[in-house]
Parts: C-alpha cells; sequence; structure tokens
C-alpha cells in the first residue's frame, strides 16, 4: 500500500508539491481552505525571471531560482500532457528598462556577474531599442535585455495542475475552511482536521499555507516567520503583440498576455491578511505607465486585483523537514517566486519525501533557521 501524503495548500506550491509525490507513487490528499489557486498563485503575473528578479549577487537563492527556470519546459510538459490543458508559455524575453544615468550602473554591474550564469544578456540602447520595442518612452536611455526570461499565465498553469492531480489520482479537497494545527509531539502518524470537511488521516504531511504558514508555529516548536505582503495588481486592454517583451523598472512591470491584457505589477504594502484593492496602490500604477509606455496615458485598468505573497525575514522560502519529525516537510515562504519556484520546490519535497540526501545548497533554506535567533532574543 502506497504511503499517504497530505498536502496542506492549494496555491501552486502545494499543487507542484502534490504532483510531484504523485509521480513518485505516494497516495495523495491536498487540503485547501479556499479555493484552489485562490491567493498568491492566482493573483501572479506568472513572470520566469530569474535574472531580472535576482540582480545583485549568485547566491544559494539565485541558483535555486535559475535551476528552476531550467526545469521549467520539461515540467510543464509533464502536467500540459497529464492534464490536456494548455499553461501559455511564452518565450518573450525581458527588458529592464533605464530611464536615467544613475540607473545604468546597476545594470551593467548586473550584467557582468551574471553572464557566466548563461543568461545570454546584453545592453541595448538607441534604434535597436526602439526596433525591439518600439511602445518604449522615447527617453528610455537603454535596457538590459534578457533572452532567457519568459512566462506563463498563472491562472491557467494553476488550472492545469490541479486537473493533472486529479487525473493522476489525488484526492483533492477544496473549501475546506478552517484547519486545526495538528498535534504533532504527542502522536503518531499524521491527522488533519477541517472544520468543513471532517478529518483526514496520513503518513506524511507537506505544509504549503503560503502567508498562513505561521500558524503552524507552535505545532512545530519553532517560529516560522513569514508573513503577508499585499500585492496588487491591474491590467489593460492591449491587443497581445503591442508590447513584445516583459518590460521592468525601478517602479513597475508589464506583460502582455495572450488573452489581450497587459499585466502591470505590483503595488506592495503591509496590510496584514487584508485582500482589499485599494485606489492608492492601483494608482501609483497607473501613473508609472505613461512614463515607460506612454501609449498607457489616459488609459484606465479593466481588472484589477490583489494577493498576498509569504515573505519571509531573508527573502528565502523555507523548504524542508521540521526537527524531530522527519515525515513533516514545510515548503512556504516564496514571496515573489513562487511561480518560478514551482518546479525545483517541487523536485526539492520529492527527494525528501525519497528519503534522499539534500545538498548543502538545499539547506540554506532550512525551515528552522531562524530558531537559533529567536532563541537568542528571547535571553
Amino acid at each position: 500500500m502506497a504511503e499517504r501524503v497530505i498536502v496542506l495548500g492549494g496555491g501552486i506550491i502545494g499543487l507542484s508539491c502534490a504532483f510531484e509525490a504523485l509521480r513518485l507513487g505516494y497516495d495523495v490528499t491536498v487540503i485547501e481552505p479556499e479555493a484552489f489557486g485562490g491567493q498568491a498563485s492566482g493573483a501572479a503575473a506568472g513572470m520566469l525571471a530569474p535574472f531580472t528578479e535576482n540582480p545583485e549577487q549568485p547566491d544559494p537563492f539565485f541558483r535555486l531560482c535559475l535551476e528552476s527556470l531550467k526545469l521549467y519546459p520539461s515540467w510543464l510538459a509533464d502536467i500540459e500532457a497529464a492534464s490536456g490543458c494548455r499553461a501559455d508559455l511564452l518565450q518573450t524575453g525581458s527588458l529592464t528598462v533605464a530611464l536615467h544615468e544613475a540607473d545604468l550602473l546597476p545594470l551593467q554591474t548586473r550584467l557582468a556577474w551574471q553572464r557566466p550564469f548563461g543568461s545570454g544578456a546584453e545592453l541595448v540602447e538607441g534604434e535597436r531599442l526602439r526596433r525591439m520595442e518600439p511602445q518604449l518612452a522615447a527617453n528610455a536611455l537603454a535596457a538590459v535585455y534578457t533572452p532567457r526570461e519568459s512566462h506563463v499565465y498563472a491562472p491557467a498553469l494553476v488550472a492545469a495542475l490541479e486537473k493533472a492531480c486529479r487525473k493522476l489520482g489525488a484526492r483533492l479537497v477544496d473549501h475546506a475552511g478552517g484547519i486545526q494545527a495538528p498535534d504533532l509531539f504527542s502522536t503518531k502518524g499524521i491527522r488533519i482536521e477541517t472544520s468543513a470537511c471532517g478529518s483526514h488521516d496520513g503518513d506524511r504531511l507537506v505544509v504549503c499555507s503560503g502567508a498562513w504558514a505561521g500558524h503552524y508555529a507552535a505545532s512545530f516548536g519553532f517560529p516560522i516567520p513569514v508573513h503577508p505582503i499585499r500585492g496588487q495588481i491591474c491590467s489593460f486592454d492591449v491587443s497581445f503583440g503591442e508590447v513584445r517583451h516583459m518590460v521592468f523598472s525601478s517602479q513597475a512591470y508589464w506583460v502582455g498576455k495572450r488573452n489581450g491584457t497587459l499585466v502591470c505589477g505590483a503595488s506592495e504594502d503591509v496590510a496584514g491578511f487584508d485582500r482589499t484593492v485599494t485606489e492608492r496602490g492601483i494608482d501609483r500604477l497607473v501613473r508609472w505607465g505613461p512614463r515607460v509606455l506612454p501609449f498607457l496615458d489616459g488609459r484606465e485598468p479593466i481588472d484589477r486585483w490583489a494577493g498576498l505573497r509569504p515573505a519571509t525575514r531573508d527573502g528565502w522560502p523555507l523548504i524542508g523537514p521540521i526537527p524531530g519529525r522527519e515525515d513533516v516537510i514545510l515548503a512556504a515562504g516564496h514571496y515573489r517566486n513562487g511561480i518560478l519556484l514551482s518546479p525545483a520546490t517541487g523536485a526539492l519535497v520529492g527527494r525528501m519525501l525519497a528519503g534522499k540526501a539534500q545538498s548543502d545548497e538545499a539547506r540554506c533554506f532550512a525551515p528552522d533557521r531562524f530558531a537559533a535567533l529567536h532563541s537568542r532574543r528571547g535571553r
């Protein structure tokens, strides 16, 4: 009889871990308090941009993001084959635009250290930049063009993953309501109690609860410093191909989708678990648009939404077994990179479920890495 794995959380990370566990032969149940992909996953712009999103240094987090980008084509092909659905991967490349002289040095520094990692990036300017992206503002001095970066349509990816998991035999429990934190250290095995869908028993537990992961700190016996950052996004009615690349500035990004929308994000603020869309947050994005893409001047968004991004104290995710219970794995805190890091996180969790040794770099994401600091401060 196959080992039973319970996955808490039906966002992109939870479904990715479930998909990997199913492929490894586990009996999988996914429990989601609300709708699948209803939080940060469904709200994401779907960018696969490890070079642009990590401009500082080649640390373990950057290398994890890069590894995940490499995994994406085959991982996505497997999902699409299992589900019969497409996730709309677009290999557009990205442009990070410099509007001022002060923006150029950071871009040149980034180019220098990222090229050995295969970014294929280059600094483009003048007439070539205008040909590549005709809609850019005339005062754009230059841009870093990174051809390897791409994006997916996040709602379609989540839907495809959900369908793939169902077809592979997973039990998917949505709208489960409140989930009671399990008592891990006084019982054997795993029992999850839900307010709307009863109890569920398993042999292994993978917690992928995003911004809500901190609710399990008492159960795990160490602090889980994951907190929600509200990300507000809007979209404009723009024909597909009018903006040819993912375009990044210091204040916002724009991503053209095949459905005829140009997604603009993200205005971020700390608002607890409030997912309200605010005029202030969206107005900042609307005001910035014409500075980079003048054709947006005077246009109003056709849609606006918000999601809660699970942030950690150091910006790195928490991935690994909890001390004293190797049958319980945490995978949370992916902040802005949940879509990008899905294949790598699923692969790491699969290795942990199979009892394989972790690499030194994987240990950098240990869930209890803040516990010692917390203990020192508590003295």
